[in-house]
């Protein structure tokens, strides 16, 4: 029995859509390529380098003129500046139980300090949570002749929870 007549198929290269977490990585490889600093992209955008890097790590939504400036900044197509003003999902964490050993320590110092912080919050305010939506982080560098320090602090709105 003779083979069957082969035909022609086309095939045809689908793009894959372009995600936040490639526009991220973008972002990344530009600013390790021309030694971007987090604290220059800030003081473009006049907001405080926390956010600015948040937001350019994908936890935040930008506004059209700050997707603007940040795909200026690090030459994004258009289609990663209109990325950066949809709503991400939130947590960029990759694992329930962090590796990275910065972020491990977070995680390390929540777990032995949270009970600590949570009962120290509801004597001094009541029952309710602390907002990371109403929220603001500074890190600094403190000098130390023991060894410089990181002096983080967190500031969020209390939040009562209510009776209904």
């Amino acid at each position: 029995m003779a083979n069957p007549p082969r035909t022609k198929t086309r095939r045809t290269a689908v793009a894959k859509p372009m995600t936040r977490q490639d526009v991220t990585d973008l972002i990344y490889s530009a600013k390790v390529q021309k030694s971007i600093k987090w604290t220059d992209v800030a003081k473009k955008l006049k907001l405080s380098k926390e956010w600015v890097t948040a937001a350019c790590l994908g936890q935040m939504t930008l506004t059209k003129e700050q997707a603007t400036v940040i795909g200026k900044t690090f030459d994004l197509p258009a289609e990663a500046v209109a990325l950066l003003q949809v709503v991400p999902y939130k947590g960029s964490l990759p694992t329930p139980v962090p590796t990275d050993p910065l972020i491990y320590r977070w995680y390390e110092i929540v777990s032995v300090y949270g009970t600590t912080i949570k009962e120290l919050i509801h004597e001094e305010f009541g029952d309710g949570i602390m907002s990371a939506i109403d929220f603001s982080m500074d890190i600094t560098r403190e000098p130390d002749p023991k060894g410089d320090r990181v002096h983080v602090v967190l500031s969020g709105k209390f939040l009562p929870y209510k009776t209904y």
